[in-house]
């Protein structure tokens, strides 16, 4: 029998030296924008993706112009948590090497820069290397950024929360040293054949991306269950004494393909605190082993979890750990949106969340939102958080300097401007004009979008509730739309896909509802849903609940059988 042909990534880590390739040499040719073939795929792991604006593509092809190359850059900040002191050089990098001239938060907390030229890539990587951050595996089959809530009013257990975080990040990296050689100018070192370079990802790292959340109940910013690990922190008053473990989550699925499907995670149980980086490093070695390396579209840990049963995963976490699972404690997992505005932590000190469109740092007319970002940072002694909702958090301000922060933000538009629940409870990918997956707008039409259906809300009489609404330009669902109440995905352009039925909380997913749509069917699909929904509501009773019991959409309960059926 012939041996089963593995996905075309999997040669190319196998052959890549550990990540090194081609890319030096790629990135000391001139003649072009852009890097090899295979090396687009091994510069994510290093934490970038090359792409070019299809705003201009035809153009430029009909000047026998190569595209117009740049690259996206993601940088790894653990929970999301940075000082003032990097900030300023994240804004200044900003400024000056892309041509976004922007900073776009992400919704897993990180940031990230969009329309970076080939020649500027390596001088990024060295000025964020000298504020202590980094691109590495902010991208590729690695572990990515690690969520964690940034909700700093209950300070002592979040902060607990952001060190296991924290530790998780840091332990989880590649070890190669080809970032630091290529990016940095270490001196390279010579692998020899056989030496254990990577003892979590072996020579081929995963067979796909992998994410992990730590969520502090009852908040659900992070969107815990949406990720292919995800720790859930149980306390005994405002102590940390351990996590409900949850596994197998992930929204990526292919347009008319059943085979693939987004999926929430299961509940495992109760491990110790103490016990953390060990049940992470036995989920990832799982993986790495089992996972599907012959077919991309079906290599997340989901698909894994799902081959296997539950059961037979379960039991091979414990045998490598060596620790039983406990029964699952009993926790509230609550609201995910961000608390907008003042909130005063345990500690007396003050924390500020600033909504921000989509997460584009960006000066607009009237709001200068990048050059007030800049002037709070010259003056604050806490620290920024970015939230997964691609907002921002100015944390740890003392009573005394409260007055000069409000006053920084109120004069450059990042206060006063009346936000809806619904539109604070709702974010967008990027898709076009950067985005090569996008076959559809989101960021960019997404704010006129919302101001439509708020208007619908108006006219219902019930603008003042949230509704969780995502929209995304691919069905690779990097802003979570499977686990939205109303949930967007492109199809074509001007063109989504309308899904319903998810809960508030972000423990159901959606379903499928009208395929293939344009906005004004759209609308009215919702005009006509949000009549009946204030007509027969029970008390209490959210949307996306309410879409289920009334029979709109079935409830995905098993999502390889329910969410397609």
């Amino acid at each position: 029998m012939s041996e089963q042909k593995l996905a075309v990534n999997e040669y190319l880590k196998t052959d890549s030296d550990y990540l090194r390739g081609t890319i030096q040499e790629g990135l000391n040719t001139a003649v072009t924008g852009a890097f090899s073939e295979g090396d687009q795929q091994l510069i994510k792991f290093h934490g970038f993706y090359q792409q070019d604006d299809r705003d201009l593509r035809n153009e430029r092809k009909e000047q026998k112009l190569e595209p117009l190359y740049s690259f996206m850059l993601r940088a790894r900040v653990a929970g999301g948590v940075c000082s003032p002191e990097q900030w300023l050089a994240v804004d200044k990098i900003a400024s000056n090497l892309t041509s976004s001239n922007s900073i776009r938060l992400t919704t897993r907390q990180t940031f990230q820069y969009h329309g970076i030229p080939k020649r500027n890539l390596k001088t990024i990587i060295q000025d964020l290397d000298r504020e202590a951050l980094d691109s590495i595996a902010a991208c590729g089959d690695v572990n990515r950024n690690v969520m964690c809530n940034p909700n700093p009013v209950e300070s002592k257990l979040h902060q607990q929360a952001y060190a296991y975080a924290k530790q998780l990040s840091d332990n989880m990296l590649p070890h190669t040293k080809a970032y630091a050689e290529i990016w940095l100018d270490d001196e390279k070192l010579i692998t020899t054949e056989g030496e254990e370079v990577e003892p979590v990802y072996g020579k081929t790292y995963l067979p796909r991306k992998f994410k992990m959340a730590v969520a502090v109940p009852p908040d659900n910013d992070v969107d815990v269950y949406t990720n292919d690990l995800g720790f859930v922190a149980v306390a005994d008053g405002d102590e940390l004494i351990g996590f409900n473990m949850v596994a197998g989550g992930g929204m990526g699925s292919t347009h008319g393909e059943v085979a693939t499907f987004p999926r929430l995670a299961d509940d495992f149980g109760y491990i110790k605190a103490e016990d953390t980086l060990k049940f992470a490093e036995a989920v990832m070695t799982i993986q790495r082993d089992w996972g599907n390396r012959e077919n991309r579209k079906l290599s997340r840990l989901k698909y894994t979890i799902v081959k296997h049963g539950f059961d037979k995963f379960k039991a091979e976490v414990e045998a490598r750990t060596g620790i039983k699972f406990e029964p699952k404690r009993d926790v509230v997992i609550g609201d995910r949106g961000d608390r907008y505005g003042w909130k005063q932590g345990v500690d007396d000190n003050w924390h500020l969340t600033l909504f921000i469109e989509g997460g584009r740092v960006k000066d607009l007319p009237g709001q200068p939102l990048q050059t007030g970002l800049r002037e709070i940072a010259k003056i604050h002694k806490g620290d920024f958080r970015m939230t997964s909702n691609q907002n921002i958090i100015i944390a740890g301000v003392p009573a005394a300097d409260k007055e000069q922060v409000e006053a920084l933000a109120r004069q450059h538009g990042l206060m006063g401007k009346l936000i809806t629940e619904t539109r604070g409870h709702s974010i967008a990918c990027v898709a076009l004009p950067t985005c090569a997956l996008a076959m559809a707008e989101a960021e960019r039409y997404f704010p006129d979008f919302l101001s439509k259906v708020e208007a619908l809300q108006d006219k219902h009489g019930f603008l003042d509730q949230g509704i969780v609404i995502r929209m995304t330009g691919c069905p690779n669902g990097c802003a979570r739309p499977f686990a939205a109440e109303i949930g967007l995905v492109g199809k074509a352009p001007g063109r989504y896909n309308l899904y319903l039925g998810a809960s508030f909380e972000g423990t159901r997913l959606n379903k499928l509802y009208r395929e293939n749509i344009q906005e004004a069917e759209i609308l009215a699909e919702l005009d006509a849903l949000f009549a009946l929904y204030v007509k027969e509501r029970e008390s209490g009773e959210t949307f996306g609940n309410y879409t289920v019991r009334s029979g709109v959409v079935t409830a995905v309960i098993d999502a390889a059988k329910d969410f397609h059926g």
